[in-house]
């Protein structure tokens, strides 16, 4: 289901954190082998995340190309005359000259502002009147001027990726569409149009949650296959699987979503909607 290629650290993960924790978890990450670092400006934690990096860097731990760095466009940025500064926000807090791959965090644009998430009197978001094919022409600028190596998108549905993969004139196409993706979530049908359309899929909440009282780690299914091959729940998904395995994981699937973001199922571009 997910690319066993580099191990990643998804900084959201670290929602809450008390100060330093987070620049700590990320020195550590380093140290037994983390290379891909998946940052975004709304997790509120990239100036600490930086400080981690530049530590590691300065005592020659990893070397800055050996690093994988993401970031995200925040939805209060699909202005394209906020684009650049936002990724150049986070290229500073960061402290860094570029970023590997930079992600269209939401295809959904916020009323722009100080609030990361502008709600209405209902509680439901003020979207912007903006579309995310210009957007992704402001984000195609900033490779032209290697602020990033390469963009891409998250939260997409295949509606959504077509017609962007579809967009006249289009300069880079999305390398990654980065979804949610766990054994109760499988998102097959997703991950078939985007390996069809030469996209790679990138997944979060790959531990996913709870589901009617029972955490996915504790799935029988996933705790035998666990004790069969001696790891434990969460290692299942960092080594070769055999055929029969792969067949046991993908039939737990429940179409079970846990990042459904209610307070945005008014926008426009709200990806939900959609089967798949």
């Amino acid at each position: 289901m997910c690319s066993r290629s580099m191990k990643i650290i998804m900084t959201d993960a670290f929602h809450g954190a008390a100060p330093g924790e987070v620049t700590e978890a990320v020195k550590v990450a380093i140290d037994v082998g983390y290379r891909h670092l998946d940052c975004a400006y709304v997790y509120h934690n990239e100036n600490e995340v930086g400080v981690g990096i530049q530590s590691k860097i300065k005592e020659g731990a990893v070397r800055r190309e050996n690093l994988f760095i993401v970031s995200k466009l925040w939805c209060t940025c699909h202005k394209k005359s906020l684009v650049k500064a936002a990724c150049t926000r986070s290229l500073k807090t960061l402290k860094l000259d570029y970023l590997d791959l930079y992600l269209m965090h939401w295809p959904m644009g916020f009323k722009s502002g100080e609030a990361d998430l502008p709600v209405d009197h209902n509680g439901m978001i003020i979207p912007s009147d903006t579309d995310f094919l210009n957007t992704w022409e402001a984000m195609e600028n900033l490779v032209t001027a290697g602020l990033v190596r390469a963009i891409g998108v998250s939260n997409f549905n295949h509606e959504q990726l077509e017609r962007l993969l579809n967009k006249p004139n289009l300069r880079f196409k999305p390398v990654t569409n980065q979804i949610e993706c766990h054994p109760y979530l499988t998102q097959k049908n997703l991950i078939s149009f985007c390996q069809s359309r030469n996209v790679s899929v990138t997944a979060y909440l790959p531990l996913g949650g709870s589901s009617g009282g029972m955490h996915l780690m504790e799935d029988p299914t996933i705790q035998t296959i666990a004790q069969k091959h001696r790891k434990s729940a969460a290692q299942v998904f960092d080594f070769e699987l055999s055929e029969e395995d792969m067949t046991d994981l993908l039939g737990l699937d429940r179409n079970l979503r846990l990042s459904t973001f209610p307070i945005t199922e008014n926008h426009k571009d709200y990806p939900f909607r959609a089967e798949f």
